[in-house]
């Protein structure tokens, strides 16, 4: 019948490979999809002038605003 608890390590030894290969998979898939959600480079600084938020919608009230449009 072979040695006592042979089959017991056998059972270990595949359920550790299984989980290791799990994990390996799981981490390149994580990597995969956060470098596919970035986007495409050249990343560059852009230059505006004062006046380029003049496109921009008027806000409704002062506190709701992000910029600041000067008259």
């Amino acid at each position: 019948m072979g040695i006592p608890g042979e089959r017991r390590r056998t059972v270990w030894r595949l359920v550790t490979i299984v989980w290791v290969l799990a994990v390996a998979v799981a981490g390149g898939l994580t990597l995969w999809m956060q470098d596919s959600t970035e986007p495409a480079g050249p990343y560059r600084w852009e230059r505006t002038e004062p006046g380029d938020a003049q496109h921009l919608p008027p806000c409704p009230t002062p506190q709701a605003c992000a910029y600041v449009t000067s008259p």
